[in-house]
């Protein structure tokens, strides 16, 4: 990939195309990014028109996709061949100004994260069971390692009594969302070309040990019955953080974006199971029995998939906002 720098807002451009392709919320996402112009610098803001609000009502699933965001900015500008400057929450009392990124010294991107950039086009979110395929030697020690990185904590589920309490943390959670009107009603006005594929979801949500989210209505119309551990489920582990406020999910989301595209480049994916992180007491079951006492912000199965499913991205014209007057570097 090449990109010109000469022009003010080319770079600007790369580092939004970059951002987003990112993972969020049933493809919802939700940011937007701001040129400070002259390329001085690059935003990224929470956009809270696009939050899902019965499932994510208090913005943390929101701000750890725009976390992940964020760290492909900071990929796009090793690309470039600068070190990026990073402001976390840069105006106290703004909560949708997550962060600014600017370009400070120059310095060529490193072999490792060279690999990272360019596994950024080909990482997906998978939705259903994984092929019967062995995650890649060494793979998951050095994902626990990416997360560390970013401050998190990658803790993968091998013991059986670990999978079925997280098996069924997870079935408690989805039922209690599939038993409300405005939450499937939510799930499933989030299948379109432009959001979650018809494909991508075609997989019955009951086909894993995790249950998933049920966007085409399968659920209800075809009953299967409950899956076993090994059947397509993959690797399950957690994602956490020490803390639990608005700066932790950004560095949340950072670290399961590293993780993601560490994966991404041996060919292994991520499914998602946020649903009982949604619900405070299950969340805090999760956290006292399977976090160690961290905050968990993530659940997540890894393994290779048989096939891979594409979503659509906005265009960086409809993400990213130039403002010539904004000279804060």
């Amino acid at each position: 990939m090449t990109v010109s720098y000469e022009k003010s807002g080319h770079a600007a451009v790369h580092l939004a195309r970059a951002a987003s392709l990112a993972p969020s919320p049933h493809n919802s996402q939700p940011w937007f990014f701001v040129e400070e112009g002259h390329d001085h610098g690059f935003e990224v803001h929470a956009d809270g028109g696009r939050r899902m609000i019965l499932t994510d009502p208090g913005g943390r699933e929101m701000v750890i996709a725009c976390g992940a965001a964020l760290f492909n900015t900071r990929m796009a500008v090793r690309h470039l061949g600068f070190q990026p400057s990073v402001d976390l929450l840069p105006r106290p009392g703004d909560s949708t100004f997550l962060a600014r990124v600017g370009f400070a010294v120059h310095a060529p991107a490193t072999a490792d994260e060279a690999q990272l950039i360019d596994a950024m086009p080909h990482r997906h979110t998978h939705r259903g069971p994984f092929a019967s395929l062995a995650l890649p030697s060494g793979l998951l020690d050095d994902l626990r390692e990416q997360a560390r990185m970013e401050g998190a904590v990658l803790h993968v589920l091998e013991e059986p009594e670990e999978l079925d309490l997280i098996a069924r943390l997870v079935r408690t959670a989805e039922d209690a969302h599939r038993a409300d009107a405005g939450h499937s009603w939510e799930v499933t006005r989030s299948v379109g070309p432009d959001k979650v594929p018809a494909d991508a979801a075609r997989f019955h949500p009951d086909a894993t040990l995790l249950a998933g989210r049920d966007y085409l209505d399968l659920a209800r119309r075809f009953i299967v019955p409950a899956r076993r551990r090994g059947l397509g489920t993959g690797t399950v582990a957690v994602l956490s953080t020490p803390r639990d406020g608005r700066m932790d999910w950004l560095r949340a989301g950072q670290a399961l974006q590293r993780v993601l595209l560490s994966a991404a480049a041996r060919h292994v994916m991520a499914a998602f199971h946020t649903q009982p992180l949604e619900l405070p007491e299950i969340r805090a079951e999760l956290r006292r029995r399977l976090a160690a006492g961290n905050f968990p912000q993530m659940v997540l199965r890894l393994g290779v998939p048989a096939q891979v499913w594409t979503t659509a991205r906005r265009p960086a014209s409809e993400v990213l906002v130039r403002d010539d007057a904004l000279v804060r570097w």
